[in-house]
């Protein structure tokens, strides 16, 4: 059973059912979405999909004549924006998060209510037309293009790089969506989960900040969830927890990898269930809270090997942006160097003007394990010894050792070979414009692989 409609469809359903396609034609066209097309032969999806302009496939995992699980493989590796939801008769858990893993927006079981069927489809559009308006932010993103500098006023950023990261949080910001930021230490995400926050329709209640490293298991249910009187020993009096308290507002999760494994579940469904129950009570409390993430090692790694639940992180991860390395931004390292030294010469009542020559050079010349943070330690450092008024290299002879192993002999930086990699990737993406096939070709890898690497380099 093939359904075509007069325009172009947005969505394909595929199921072996064609009683169900006829269901599911009716629900969607009932709640106001474009007329779906519908496909009865699982085999013929890759075709359909190739001379289709579909923004969401909903795909059955058993059918006879296709195995669900491989296809969906298959239709991200060769589409990967194109949204996919998978529905089965199986409520099996382990299903679900391979789904997920594999690229899936959602896993939904036959039968549910039609609710949570349009739900999910209005939600997985949306996330589609925000991937689609971050890749072209990402292609021609300029400070110019902002449409609320005042947003980034914290942040001193002249490089290209932080255009295209500034452009994505105010895209995501108006939404409700959860994200994940990526990054090194001390690259400043904590400072973009504030901005998302105050671009957002919550600015206006809390934001809760919360490192995660910090909490064993009795701590974090007291803190998280929040207690009763009466609900231990010295529980004296009432008290919220974070998420109570960001009620209305943003919970942001730093370091959400350092949280232990056992109590990632409790977490997980709180953000899916949206209620709790406070520590020694019965009354089941609703929660309103938008959840920003941060992290600081490769999430997918831990995921693989067994440090941090997948189906965790597809909760969290609806939208993701990657913080650059401050060596991966050479236009900002002089301007933060100068701002830095502004602050700390006025703080210690000293007249440095600038910055020498000299300096200058070594400071481009840093690798920056550290990023910004160490910057303004060097420069802090700097400003307390230099008894000029410009402040010279040997003021940072402590701070910044003559040799560094980070540098060769020419002056040029020596790079990781991610680093390596990640610059690599990004020539071949440009000199394609972008297009990821092209680019698997010259780099002689699949396309799915391309996907992988540019999310995991963060390009």
């Amino acid at each position: 059973m093939e359904a075509l409609t007069a325009e172009k469809s947005s969505i394909l359903v595929v199921d072996d059912d064609t009683g169900l396609l006829a269901s599911i034609h009716a629900v969607l066209v009932g709640a106001g979405f474009q007329e779906p097309m519908l496909l009865s032969e699982g085999a013929r999806t890759l075709e359909t999909i190739a001379r289709g302009s579909f923004r969401l496939v909903l795909l059955d995992l058993m059918m006879p004549d296709a195995d669900g699980m491989a296809l969906l493989r298959e239709i991200k590796a060769q589409h990967p924006h194109l949204e996919c939801i998978v529905f089965t008769a199986m409520d099996d858990v382990e299903t679900a998060i391979q789904a997920v893993r594999y690229g899936a927006y959602d896993y939904l079981v036959k039968g549910q209510n039609n609710e949570r069927l349009i739900i999910t489809i209005n939600r997985a559009l949306e996330r589609f037309a925000l991937r689609q308006e971050r890749r072209l932010l990402s292609r021609r993103s300029s400070f110019r293009d902002l449409k609320h500098p005042e947003a980034f006023a914290d942040f001193v950023a002249a490089d290209p790089s932080m255009a295209v990261v500034f452009r994505q949080a105010e895209a995501v910001a108006p939404t409700d969506y959860s994200v994940v930021i990526t990054g090194e230490s001390g690259t400043g995400k904590e400072m973009l989960a504030r901005v998302l926050h105050r671009l957002s329709n919550r600015s206006a209640a809390p934001f809760i900040a919360v490192n995660m490293a910090a909490f064993n298991r009795g701590l974090f249910e007291d803190e998280f969830f929040g207690h009763i009187r009466g609900a231990y020993t010295h529980a004296v009096s009432a008290k919220k927890g974070f998420l109570e308290e960001a009620q209305g507002g943003t919970l942001f999760l730093d370091e959400i990898t350092e949280l232990d494994l056992a109590l990632q579940g409790k977490l997980l469904r709180v953000i899916e269930e949206k209620e709790l129950y406070r520590l020694g009570s019965t009354r089941l409390r609703n929660i309103d809270v938008r959840f920003i993430a941060a992290t600081n090692r490769d999430i997918h790694q831990e995921i693989d090997t067994g440090g941090f639940r997948a189906d965790l992180f597809y909760r969290l991860n609806t939208c993701n942006i990657t913080l650059p390395p401050l060596r991966s931004r050479p236009r900002d390292i002089i301007p933060l160097a100068e701002h830095f030294l502004q602050i700390h010469a006025a703080r210690l009542g000293k007249s440095i003007k600038g910055l020498g020559t000299d300096l200058k050079a070594r400071l481009q010349g840093h690798g920056y394990p550290g990023n910004i943070r160490e910057l303004q330690n060097i420069i802090a450092a700097a400003v307390l010894v230099e008894e000029s008024d410009r402040l010279g290299l040997a003021s940072v002879a402590t701070a910044l050792p003559a040799m560094d192993p980070t540098v060769a002999a020419d002056g040029e930086p020596l790079l990781s070979l991610a680093e390596l990699e990640r610059r690599h990737i990004r020539r071949v993406l440009d000199a394609c414009q972008g297009d990821r096939a092209k680019a698997a070709e010259i780099l002689e890898v699949n396309p799915s692989t391309v996907y992988r690497k540019i999310k995991r380099l963060g390009l």
